[in-house]
């Protein structure tokens, strides 16, 4: 991605916490399988499993 302005940015949402967050330059590569919006809601994916 090159020269887009913030508020055009691709969005998900965190399937945990259920909140937006926005595209981020160290998600370049890989912004396809990225699906939690912090470690600490990554983290959390295994504790609801059990």
């Amino acid at each position: 991605m090159k020269r887009v302005k913030k508020e055009n940015l691709p969005t998900k949402t965190c399937p945990i916490c259920q909140r937006p967050f926005s595209w981020r330059k160290k998600w370049e590569k890989h912004w396809d399988s990225v699906k939690y919006c912090s470690d600490k809601c990554r983290k959390q994916k295994n504790e609801s499993k059990s």
